[in-house]
């Protein structure tokens, strides 16, 4: 039998426009947190693989992460929903801090990869629990605009997260790339944790679906894990990833059978059926699959073909990040003021699309200026989509479903991520391109590496062009502004 719905707002205090600054820088320093750890640890994996031994156990530091992270992502969004964001991102932040101190003080391998996992299951909740804290503080129309600090912050992430990995590494000591976590964490916690007492919760008390969240955990598990393996640690066609997506079919097979008979099922049924929040989160994954395939790939293009540095490969990057970051600012600004605001969207991507098709077609002889041009307008086309995707997803659900519905839109962008980057690396392989994992300084012949490198990025275009009819599949929802925000939340 159901309890009385919840409903928080009378008994809690007003928060201030100053505690909701407070509460939204709080969580963009939570997702500083989350990203710096995918791009920090890289440059120090030489370092580590030397002072613990067991350098084949290397990639397992990067692996475990996404692992847990990934699996994890659909989680916290639940258990926010049951036991409100204070409480849940706190736990977010303990397991992501204990995890790094298990990082930074691992006398071996092993210890490090548990302790990565241990991050990891902290890390997947504090991106989903940041996305829909800005949900409960901002409306609909006015919540894109934050999707540009996240970008941005991303951006930084990007930027940063490679750079302090190599000189901690280099004239430091490789645990600091961990060590760097606390202050900065307990600094997230601190900030937001008084004004996140005052945060107001809408709905009814659930329980937490544990079967069906040890099948998700398992089937995402063994997906990534032969998405991760396969073309590298073993052939697409052995029975080791056969076995491990056959495994994992079965485990989704399961999950949705859980679904389906669970009296209250680890993701609502009711939010999978809207076609919204279907097509708003494929979109947002297809656009991670080409994104970070393409953030994977392009530093190899541009030390095998146009002959640059690993250094100067990084710096050549920056336009397609800072591209990002604009793109996403552009259509936060313009998503409240445009009643069609799909449109802005679809532009960018087509724009996208063309541009990666072009940069396919030139890849053999473009000269770097050409190459920066269109790197450029690449971010800033796939930004657009970023905001107009996430607030679209959020628009489509009521408040007491928010956090499952942010939930499932950051595991199917991290799926998608690792998704892209498996798809481009078996187009790489096919060309014998080494996975751009293996090795940081490339040397490919250039005449071979231009016919691969166009390949892999007419792939990335038919990813693009799959999210642009995603979108089109997408109906769009005219967005809720603060008055019926109010009005929704008084009718509790």
């Amino acid at each position: 039998m159901d309890t009385p719905p919840r409903n928080m707002d009378a008994a809690a205090p007003a928060l201030t426009e100053r505690e909701k600054n407070v509460i939204i820088g709080g969580v963009l320093l939570a997702i500083l947190l989350a990203a710096l750890d995918q791009t920090i640890v890289a440059p120090a994996l030489p370092t580590i693989g030397a002072a613990l031994g067991h350098a084949d156990y290397l990639p397992w530091i990067v692996t475990a992460y996404l692992l847990t992270a990934t699996a994890a992502a659909p989680l916290y969004g639940k258990i926010s929903d049951v036991h409100g964001r204070r409480v849940t991102i706190h736990a977010a932040m303990f397991a992501f801090l204990v995890g790094s101190v298990v990082s930074a003080v691992a006398p071996s391998m092993l210890v490090l990869v548990l302790g990565r996992a241990i991050q990891g299951l902290g890390g997947g909740g504090l991106f989903t629990l940041a996305q829909t804290v800005i949900g409960d503080l901002v409306p609909p129309k006015e919540r894109a605009r934050y999707a540009a600090w996240i970008s941005g912050t991303w951006a930084v992430a990007s930027i940063a997260g490679p750079l302090l990995g190599g000189v901690f590494a280099e004239h430091l000591h490789w645990s600091l790339v961990f060590w760097i976590n606390i202050p900065l964490g307990i600094a997230a916690a601190a900030i937001m944790n008084r004004p996140l007492k005052k945060l107001p919760i809408v709905g009814r008390r659930h329980s937490i679906d544990i079967p069906g969240a040890v099948l998700l955990l398992a089937a995402t598990a063994t997906l990534l894990l032969a998405l991760s393996w396969g073309g590298s640690e073993y052939p697409w066609l052995s029975a080791p990833i056969a076995g491990l997506v056959g495994g994992s079919a079965l485990l989704w097979g399961l999950f949705a059978l859980r679904l389906r008979r669970a009296a209250e099922p680890l993701v609502s049924l009711e939010v999978l059926a809207n076609p919204i929040v279907l097509w708003g989160t494929i979109s947002i994954a297809l656009l991670a699959a080409a994104n970070v395939g393409l953030t994977v790939y392009l530093p190899i293009y541009l030390q095998s073909v146009l002959g640059l540095t690993a250094a100067q490969s990084g710096t050549a990057m920056l336009p397609f990040l800072l591209g990002t970051v604009v793109g996403a600012s552009t259509s936060g600004r313009l998503v409240a003021r445009i009643v069609h605001y799909k449109r802005i969207a679809a532009f960018g991507l087509v724009l996208s699309t063309l541009c990666v098709i072009v940069l396919g077609l030139v890849a053999s002889e473009a000269s770097l200026l050409v190459v920066n041009v269109l790197l450029t307008l690449i971010g800033i086309g796939m930004g657009t989509m970023f905001p107009v995707g996430t607030v679209s997803v959020q628009n489509a659900v009521d408040h007491a479903h928010l956090g499952v519905a942010t939930g499932v839109l950051a595991f199917l962008r991290s799926l998608g991520s690792a998704l892209g980057v498996a798809a481009l690396g078996a187009v790489a392989l096919g060309y014998g391109l080494p996975l751009a994992r293996e090795t940081a300084q490339v040397v490919v012949a250039p005449a071979m590496a231009g016919a691969a490198f166009a390949a892999i990025f007419f792939a990335s275009a038919a990813i693009l062009a799959a999210c642009v009819g995603a979108l089109f599949l997408m109906p769009e929802k005219p967005l809720r502004g603060r008055g019926s925000e109010k009005t929704r939340a008084a009718e509790g």
